[in-house]
């Protein structure tokens, strides 16, 4: 039973990662919002324009307490999912959780860049998203610090990079080359 969960501020790459990771480990690969899109037949977007982001949180918590228990995965969770509720806690209970960390200016640089539209960001200038940004990553950072992991993926903007990273985190969770993970 193998679970790998990556965590991290929006825009850091998880899901780039995750997907990469996956196919390279023979594992599922979950992105914890898509999966929410896919059984609530509508977008994060619209949940919290609906619900909120009070009544968005509750559905990713039951969401990701759903995802998290199925086996051979890597997910990749929102920005947000370790912040709320104990989910930080229940997910490293299961998983090699492993925070994927970036400076602010690159995530801003990789947020503008972005084709998704995030609720959270939506209509601010350069400024204001690099202010948004620097003020959210440190009410998060003690959340996302509590990972079993953590690696720097501040330079991930090409498919060169992407592939260093990905042997990277395989090393960080102690997975040989065409070896499986020993994950509990």
């Amino acid at each position: 039973m193998k679970r790998i969960v990556l965590i991290g501020y929006m825009g850091a790459g998880k899901t780039t990662v995750g997907r990469q990771l996956a196919l390279d480990l023979g594992l599922n690969f979950y992105d914890l919002d898509w999966y929410i899109e896919m059984r609530y037949h509508t977008t994060v977007a619209q949940i919290f324009a609906e619900k909120g982001e009070e009544g968005f949180r509750e559905i990713e918590r039951n969401m990701l307490h759903e995802v998290a228990e199925f086996e051979d995965v890597v997910l990749s969770c929102g920005g947000g999912t370790p912040c709320f509720f104990d989910n930080m806690e229940y997910l490293n209970t299961l998983a090699e959780t492993v925070y994927l960390k970036c400076a602010p200016e690159v995530l801003a640089m990789h947020l503008k860049m972005g084709k998704v539209e995030r609720p959270l960001i939506k209509g601010k200038s350069d400024e204001e998203l690099l202010a948004y940004i620097k003020e959210s990553l440190a009410k998060r950072e003690p959340y996302y610090s509590k990972a079993k992991h953590v690696l720097d993926v501040s330079l991930l903007d090409n498919y060169e990079k992407i592939k260093t990273t990905i042997k990277l985190l395989k090393d960080t969770l102690g997975i040989e080359e065409g070896k499986a993970p020993l994950c509990s």
